[in-house]
């Protein structure tokens, strides 16, 4: 079966705020489909608002799978993604669902579709002594390190991003290769499927006013409290006082929750946190349409996914694509 021959998935590639989740249920009620989200922080349970989980009433009845499937002690990655990614599409094509991915980790879409490198396991007698030579040596020493391990790894990780560098330089002395060609050898990509990639690219202008609206919304609906709630909490497995608190977690690096908890502290006041939101908001949104244009095969529509034009606009696309037909299961 060719890949045309194979049952569609559909992609939603966008920014932060840009819609995604309100096309992929219009897309979902007109042709059978179910929504996955595809997004590191969606995967935590009681990490909620500042996630942008869509609530059960934004959901409208579709099913939504891979959302509060983690703990917050537990580290997501793109292969355990994808792990559960393949289970859920399974199921789906086994019940003849349209697949409706919301993709906000462009790295984890990758994963998905093309597969991931066999990796060796972190070796922490290395690290050690990779973190021992670049204090002895200066701050740049991994990353001169890695460029002449391999230049094209060096050139996309930041100088001070000493953890990617690390893990960069780490595979290549482990494997004795270039990370690069690790990376492109022993990929298994995605097969039995015919991936549309849909894109949303809204005005800029119009998505920061949306992202500073929506964060607005976000604080009115008690992201304060949940925040407040979750400091309050402790890991199920550490329950032996405030060193073991869930404040420790993963999810505390994400968006929004560690100037909350600031702000619970009283160590920021709101609108600073507010302020201090928005901005790195705009930034990641920036960062997220950077690696989409990346992205190959692309079908870009200028506007917002919420807006019933453009879901009309991309509906009959997606029909002409298909010959004309409403029912998925007969797309080839």
């Amino acid at each position: 079966m060719t890949a045309e021959q194979s049952p569609p998935l559909i992609a939603i590639l966008g920014p932060t705020a840009s819609g995604k989740s309100a096309l992929a249920v219009h897309l979902a009620h007109q042709l059978n489909g179910e929504v996955i989200a595809c997004d590191s922080t969606q995967l935590y349970r009681g990490f909620d608002i500042g996630t942008g989980k869509p609530t059960s009433a934004e959901r409208q009845g579709i099913p939504h799978h891979l959302l509060d499937v983690l703990n917050p002690s537990q580290e997501a990655t793109a292969g355990g993604y994808r792990e559960l990614a393949l289970t859920v599409l399974s199921d789906l094509r086994a019940r003849k669902k349209l697949p409706i991915l919301t993709v906000g980790t462009g790295l984890y879409l990758r994963a998905l579709l093309e597969g991931l490198a066999d990796l060796p396991q972190r070796s922490e007698q290395l690290r050690a002594r990779l973190r021992a030579s670049a204090e002895k040596r200066g701050a740049n020493y991994l990353h001169r390190l890695l460029k002449r391990l391999d230049a094209p790894s060096a050139n996309r990780i930041a100088p001070a991003d000493t953890q990617k560098l690390l893990r960069a330089v780490e595979v290549c002395l482990l494997t004795r290769k270039p990370l690069t060609q690790v990376h492109n050898e022993g990929r298994t990509p995605l097969q039995g499927w015919h991936t549309i990639k849909i894109g949303l690219q809204p005005p800029r202008e119009e998505l920061y006013a949306r992202i500073h609206s929506r964060i607005d919304h976000m604080l009115a609906a008690g992201w304060q409290d949940e925040v407040s709630g979750l400091l309050a909490a402790t890991l199920p497995e550490n329950r032996q006082g405030a060193a073991n608190a869930l404040e420790t977690a993963k999810p505390f690096d994400f968006l929004g929750y560690r100037e909350l908890a600031a702000v619970s502290r009283n160590e920021l006041s709101l609108d600073e946190a507010r302020a201090a939101i928005q901005q790195a908001t705009r930034r990641y949104a920036k960062r997220q349409q950077t690696w989409f244009r990346r992205e190959q095969n692309v079908k870009w529509f200028a506007g917002f996914g919420d807006e019933s034009q453009l879901q009309a606009e991309i509906l009959q696309w997606l029909k002409r694509c298909s010959g004309g037909s409403s029912d998925p299961c007969l797309w080839r």
